[in-house]
């Protein structure tokens, strides 16, 4: 696909980039904070105090604002999440047509109730995993038709987790993709299938 392609869709180009290190020490300290944050209950001093701090920040931020596909994160396969702070700490471990394997863990930050995994991050680690099976295998950017997912086990935080996924079949625009997320000693913690369908021109 070209920059024109593109260009005509409005779907500007998403490369990847080498992050540099200071945004990895940002990075890791920004999932620090949400962690911490959901674990604590300062007293109101505190609150106010770090609202002042983030919204300093921000302003600094703001500064430096850069569209789709020049930001960089989302765009840093060498860092947790390629560095986009919604996205759990995962890592590509195996990248490729045959499939795409991730390894990483969930944290307090993604607790639905009793050190257990929420629900509705599952299948958010599952869509994104998804669109790495779609750029691993050269297939051109593509929309999530469907998502479905089915919960084995009850999902732990803090403890290193396998996600596998590959595409089963390809029907001209459609891929058909299945993914499996297992614990340490192998047990099925879930099962994803889905559809990705490849974009038409002019499709946002």
């Amino acid at each position: 696909m070209t920059d024109t392609d593109h260009e005509t869709r409005g779907f500007p180009p998403i490369e990847p980039i080498d992050a540099p290190q200071e945004m990895a020490r940002f990075m890791t300290a920004m999932r620090r904070l949400q962690d911490t944050v959901v674990s604590s209950a300062p007293d109101g001093d505190l609150w106010t105090d770090g609202a002042r701090r983030i919204e300093e920040l921000c302003e600094q931020f703001e500064l430096h604002r850069a569209p789709l596909g020049v930001a960089p994160a989302g765009r840093a396969p060498h860092l947790p999440g390629l560095g986009h702070p919604l996205v759990p700490p995962w890592m590509l471990d195996e990248y490729g047509p045959g499939g795409v394997v991730m390894r990483g863990h969930f944290s307090r930050f993604h607790v639905g109730g009793n050190n257990a995994v929420h629900g509705g991050v599952i299948p958010l680690f599952y869509d994104w995993h998804f669109g790495m099976i779609v750029s691993a295998a050269d297939r051109p950017i593509s929309r999530t038709a469907y998502l479905h997912v089915d919960y084995r086990n009850v999902t732990p935080i803090d403890e290193p987790l396998v996600s596998r996924g590959r595409i089963d079949s390809i029907d001209g625009r459609k891929a058909f993709i299945t993914a499996t997320m297992t614990d340490a000693d192998g047990t099925v913690l879930s099962e994803a299938n889905g559809l990705m369908i490849k974009l038409l021109p002019h499709q946002p």
